[in-house]
């Protein structure tokens, strides 16, 4: 028995570093799209067969490179072997007939038990770092790696969600909003993105508070927000965590005051960026700790145990756990990674998520998305020897007499959409 299991093992070890030595194939909005419009399963199952195990084998070839104390963890031990299975799962329809209906079916269950097993692995990590912080500590060097990784880590995890559940939308038993191709709505409805997010974390602050600032919403003039293809449940996902925040801050600055002020949103769309700006007169935040914001781990809410208990207005929410079948909305313990995380999803087809505040006053928090479907490309983590030596650079020591935000080295979280090899390049094109 432990001949075979070391034989399985080492049989897995080689198909790993065997696909990451392929370059993941980035899809573009527009591609989503034009492939869900076309709808051939048989297409979707040939690509996913080929990409998804590219895209496991990339970030779990970077696990070897985080540090032994890391890894030792039980919560990690327990995430790697979720995708050490889920790659195996995958592996196996590597020599399956696509003209099979049978198989297909068997690739719809397959994947909806790679969605389930891996539906808490934020959490699961996140409970895994506290582990080794409680056990070993933390230095900045350390702590560095861990920043790294972890972004790079969950943009992964987001790609393949992505994938996934657009295959399961629009090939499984799933009831699809009536003008959405998936999860891909090509006439997105920005405002009303903004109006369920607003009131799902009003619910919350409510909940805790007692209370909640209202919200005044902006289109800017000239802005013609129609024919604006993005996914819905991202930009809910993105502004529910920023509303999360900027409410929790008006309550607690303005805690001795009967009215609080309002929130405003501003939307506007130009030819390249749709920007979305929520301002809040919460108190703002120093400059020097607005950079932490977008740190793992940093959270000004109590820490919490891994129990499943709601943590008051603060850290993250799964995406995949908003919505239940009866419509009501479930909320998961607060790890301070709402803010980090949220940034990814806007990042993740080309956009972004900024911060600018002024303490004393308020915050204004900037999402920025791409017009342009054919621009918003996915932006995915490519593992190569430049990736190993982040893992192993010392920490940059500072060449100036103080060290602030504005003149530290900034390393890069992720490659964006790069030139792709010849066999990448045929790949997309199966897809198309």
């Amino acid at each position: 028995m432990m001949i075979k299991l070391r034989k399985f093992r080492c049989l897995l070890h080689h198909a790993r570093h065997l696909h990451s030595k392929y370059v993941p194939v980035p899809l573009s909005m527009q591609q989503y799209l034009e492939f869900g419009q076309k709808k051939c399963e048989k297409k979707s199952f040939q690509f996913l067969n080929d990409e998804i195990p590219i895209r496991l084998a990339h970030i779990m070839r970077e696990f070897e490179d985080l540090p032994k104390e890391l890894l030792t963890m039980k919560s990690v031990k327990l995430v790697r072997s979720w995708y050490d299975l889920s790659f195996k799962e995958v592996q196996s329809f590597a020599e399956k007939d696509p003209d099979d209906t049978k198989v297909l079916a068997e690739f719809s269950v397959a994947i909806q038990n790679i969605l389930n097993r891996h539906s808490y692995v934020v959490e699961t990590m996140a409970q895994g770092v506290i582990e080794m912080e409680d056990t070993y500590g933390m230095d900045d060097k350390i702590s560095e790696r861990i920043q790294y990784f972890l972004d790079r880590f969950y943009m992964n995890r987001i790609s393949i969600r992505m994938l996934l559940t657009q295959h399961a939308a629009l090939f499984g038993n799933i009831t699809n909003h009536p003008r959405r191709i998936g999860h891909i709505d090509p006439n997105c409805d920005v405002i009303e993105c903004v109006s369920n997010a607003f009131k799902a974390a009003r619910q919350i602050c409510e909940h805790y508070h007692m209370q909640a600032p209202e919200l005044d919403v902006i289109t800017a003039d000239g802005s013609k927000l129609s024919n604006f293809v993005y996914v819905p449940g991202h930009i809910e996902h993105i502004l529910f965590e920023v509303f999360k925040n900027a409410m929790r801050a008006v309550v607690e600055y303005h805690r001795d005051k009967l009215e609080l002020p309002k929130l405003q949103i501003i939307v506007a769309k130009g030819k390249q960026d749709l920007t979305i700006k929520l301002s809040d007169q919460g108190g703002g935040v120093p400059y020097q700790d607005q950079d932490k914001l977008f740190q793992y781990m940093y959270s000004t809410a109590p820490r919490p145990q891994y129990t499943g208990q709601e943590s008051p207005l603060a850290g993250y929410m799964d995406i995949d756990r908003v919505t239940h079948d009866n419509g009501s909305r479930s909320f998961r313990a607060g790890y301070g990674y709402g803010l980090p995380l949220s940034r990814l999803y806007a990042r993740y087809f080309q956009g972004d998520l900024v911060v600018s505040s002024m303490e004393g006053h308020g915050t204004d928090v900037y999402l920025y998305l791409k017009v342009n479907s054919s621009e918003a490309n996915e932006c995915l983590p490519i593992y190569n020897t430049t990736t190993s030596r982040m893992y192993e650079a010392e920490k940059v020591v500072s060449d100036w007499s103080s060290s602030t935000n504005w003149n530290q080295s900034i390393r890069t979280y992720s490659t964006t959409a790069r030139k792709q090899t010849i066999g990448a390049e045929n790949r997309i094109q199966e897809v198309q």
